[in-house]
């Protein structure tokens, strides 16, 4: 039986807003939400590793009135079941990203991207300069010299899935100081495979150590806006300016804010955001 390529998700779109749809791509399904008018500049939103597109519920709103918002779950996250033969690397992640846009008819998007969620807007756009107009990166490491989270407990496979108490202590370090972390991300990290969880992220620090990241950007010309919180517990906040290689970078910290500006402070991110956006959404981002 020939499956469409563009199927509406079933069961509960879980905050009950946009359109959920599932598309069907070579080596397995990914799980797209959208929000706002498709006739809209459009933008691609991006989560990190262990997260799902639920970490920009707090954001989306701010952005749907003036955009068309396209979120995707990355392989084995959220409601995206893992990919045929485990490929989780930046490469691969790019490349299915940039068909499912072309199967949205989307030929100019701006690529935002969350933590590591970051590194696969930037291969996106090494893959596809023609459609990436800009990028975001928001809490996203330079270097993995920069990280200096302290070492989280190990997760053990043989007794996966872990507990609520275990999520939470293997996320703290995502949010500021005393952050009620979502029970929501807390379900979705529970659902996950130990396998995906560990792929994923084995995936962004080998992205990491294969170039000098600020070094990929600076090669691909696109305009660049760099968010991170002074209060982020995963990467050193001073290490932001590590991106001002490249030329024309908007470099910004947000006062108090941890790793997550997404959920701790949304409108504040979202202020600093749309600013950014206005002059590289010129062309719509709907159908071709």
């Amino acid at each position: 039986m020939t499956l469409p390529n563009h199927l509406p998700a079933s069961g509960d779109a879980g905050d009950g807003a946009g359109e959920d749809s599932f598309l069907r791509l070579g080596h397995g399904d990914l799980h797209v939400r959208q929000d706002g008018p498709h006739d809209a500049p459009a933008l691609l939103l991006l989560h990190g590793s262990a997260a799902s597109l639920r970490s920009w519920d707090a954001l989306v709103p701010l952005l749907a009135p003036l955009h068309r918002v396209i979120r995707i779950d990355l392989p084995g996250h959220g409601r995206s079941p893992e990919p045929s033969g485990g490929d989780y690397t930046l490469p691969e992640q790019g490349r299915r990203i940039g068909t499912a846009l072309d199967r949205l008819g989307v030929r100019h998007a701006i690529a935002i991207g969350h933590s590591s969620g970051g590194y696969a807007a930037a291969a996106l756009a090494e893959q596809r300069p023609e459609l990436v107009t800009a990028l975001v990166l928001i809490g996203t490491g330079p270097s993995m010299s920069a990280f200096s989270a302290p070492e989280p407990t190990p997760f053990d496979p043989a007794q996966w899935p872990p507990t609520d108490d275990q999520i939470r202590q293997f996320a703290s370090t995502g949010f500021r100081a005393g952050y009620e972390i979502p029970h929501v991300l807390v379900d979705e990290l529970r659902a996950m495979s130990y396998g995906a969880l560990a792929a994923a992220m084995q995936a962004s620090t080998t992205y990491l150590t294969e170039r000098a990241f600020p070094d990929r950007l600076a090669a691909l010309g696109k305009p660049l806006q760099v968010l991170f919180g002074d209060q982020d517990r995963r990467w050193r906040p001073s290490s932001a300016v590590d991106y001002r290689v490249v030329p024309g970078a908007e470099v910004e910290l947000l006062p108090g804010c941890g790793h997550t500006p997404i959920l701790e402070e949304p409108v504040r991110t979202a202020a600093l955001l749309l600013p950014f956006t206005k002059p590289h959404t010129s062309r719509p981002g709907g159908a071709t």
